[in-house]
């Protein structure tokens, strides 16, 4: 994997520091010196000294910033705690509350640690991370449009950083720094017996007859597979030529597919959301920007946050896992000659006659839609989806593809899928959702202690409380399985996703919920 190479001269490392209470001046800011000196790094290439709420005051810390000539930021220990870091304290994480505050300080907003954390006299730590340029690129979280880098004096917003391994030859594994962006909902589950509200497939699928039909595809095993009548299917669905439509072994094949195959100089993703797109362009070796929705705008698109220079966007609709969906008009105005717009509906036939859908236009330009078969029907471990785009771009793609890409059952239940009496079903499991969301959010709204994102339309509600991570673990010794949110970009630990279910099983969550919420102990002081 390529990383982006900072230009000469740019300050794009942050200086994550961590001290005792009275630490002086000369101590903190000789650590600094020392550990950027012995890194090969520059004191003037610091954009800015990173710590702890609590730290905010300390005359060593900020002595030592003004010396440097940039701010401090600070950032509140839960925040920091959620930050993976390689060498966490037990200390640290007593004394207030994270177990690293350097490490996790430098690493919040950047995206590689470039110097572990070291220490002075135990009085100081410090550690250094370093912000790729497409990282600094005008993408700020407050949705609002910037043609200078995003550099804040005083508190950032909180956002957890980007996936990124480390550049530098490594002493030891050290894990990802930031929200794991390939943590899936299926981890919450795996090899547990636990009522599933982590993952988005429907339950008690694939049907019977569906069952039947990818069983009969099992006699031309011997056969390699062939997709043409698959892919007509899924072009007469939706109205389209065949030249429009590329099958795929699911959505993720798709986003990787793009990842490598299309140009982008200057790739966006919209966040909060399926963290594949982003990991895909990471893994093939882009600098990716985000664009952070906000939590006090509903997590609902503006599209004047994207930046004018992006030239690749990904957005959800309805979004995983803000359930949120985006008016049809707001995506259009994400399209531009030049810029490819990529919009993941996998749960857009989850929305009752699929409004604002964008997958049978042919008039937006460099619009590319793709779909899943995974979440409705019940096939996530068979991998079928498709993608849906002008035919050059399809081109692109399936040259990117490996040979035969998707099995014969896989092509057999895709083909089963288009049918009418399968859209029929469909519809109907669309309407049931809804009217069980609707249960889902009433009994939410009896806790005060949740908030739950109201303008939901996908078949799962995000949900914020505090200690989630606590009343998480509870669940499941409860026998339910939640899916944690804070490995979501923009979103932190205090947020949960639930997937909707039927009235009994939620009449049965809610109960465990309410036990879990009530069993918590009291804080204590602060």
């Amino acid at each position: 994997m390529t990383t982006p190479t900072p230009e000469p001269g740019a300050r794009n490392l942050v200086v994550g520091v961590g001290a005792r209470r009275g630490a002086p001046l000369d101590e903190v800011l000789g650590l600094i010196e020392e550990t950027l000196r012995g890194a090969g790094l520059r004191t003037a290439d610091v954009v800015e000294v990173a710590t702890v709420d609590a730290k905010a005051d300390e005359p060593g810390i900020v002595g030592a910033a003004a010396r440097l000539g940039v701010p401090v930021v600070t950032y509140p220990a839960a925040a920091l705690a959620g930050v993976r870091v390689p060498n966490p304290s037990d200390a640290a994480d007593r004394a207030v509350g994270t177990p690293s505050v350097a490490e996790a300080a430098a690493l919040i907003e950047a995206d590689e640690l470039v110097v572990e954390k070291s220490g002075s006299k135990g009085l100081a730590t410090c550690a250094v991370a370093r912000r790729f340029p497409a990282v600094l690129t005008p993408f700020p979280v407050s949705g609002e449009k910037t043609s200078t880098p995003l550099v804040t004096e005083g508190p950032r917003p909180f956002t957890m950083t980007a996936m990124n391994p480390p550049t530098h030859p490594p002493t030891r594994d050290i894990e990802s720094a930031g929200p794991d962006l390939r943590h899936h909902g299926d981890a919450e589950v795996r090899g547990e017996n636990l009522t599933d509200l982590a993952v988005n497939v429907r339950t008690h699928t694939p049907p019977e007859w569906l069952r039947q039909r990818i069983a009969a595809s099992l006699v031309s095993l011997a056969a390699y597979p062939d997709g043409t009548s698959a892919r007509a299917a899924v072009a007469e669905r939706h109205g389209l030529p065949v030249e429009r439509v590329l099958l795929t072994a699911g959505a993720a094949e798709a986003f990787v597919l793009i990842a490598r195959a299309l140009p982008a100089r200057c790739p966006v993703v919209v966040h909060p959301q399926f963290t594949e797109p982003e990991a895909a362009l990471r893994a093939a070796g882009h600098g990716v920007g985000r664009v952070l929705l906000r939590e006090e705008d509903g997590f609902r698109l503006d599209p004047a946050a994207v930046p004018d220079e992006a030239d690749l966007v990904v957005v959800g609709n309805p979004t995983n896992p803000t359930s949120v969906l985006h008016p049809a008009a707001l995506l259009e105005r994400l399209a531009r000659p030049g810029r490819t717009l990529v919009v993941d509906e996998a749960f857009m036939d989850v929305v009752p006659g699929e409004r604002e859908a964008l997958c049978g236009r042919t008039d937006i330009p460099g619009l590319v839609v793709l779909r899943s078969l995974t979440k409705t029907w019940g096939l996530a471990g068979l991998r079928i989806g498709y993608v849906l785009a002008d035919p050059e771009t399809v081109a692109l793609l399936a040259e990117a593809q490996p040979l035969w890409p998707v099995s014969s059952p896989a092509l057999a239940a895709a083909e089963a899928c288009m049918e009418p009496r399968a859209l029929v079903e469909a519809a109907e499991a669309a309407d049931r959702i809804t009217v069980d969301r609707a249960h889902l959010l009433a009994g939410l709204a009896e806790f005060s202690e949740v908030r739950a994102v109201e303008e939901a339309r996908g078949p799962f509600v995000l949900v914020q409380l505090e200690r989630a991570a606590e009343i998480r673990e509870r669940l499941r010794l409860l026998g339910f399985a939640a899916r944690r949110g804070d490995t979501f970009p923009g979103l932190g630990p205090q947020w949960l996703r639930l997937a909707v279910r039927d009235r009994a099983t939620t009449n049965r969550f809610l109960q465990a919920l309410d036990q879990a919420v009530q069993a918590l102990p009291a804080r204590t002081g602060r």
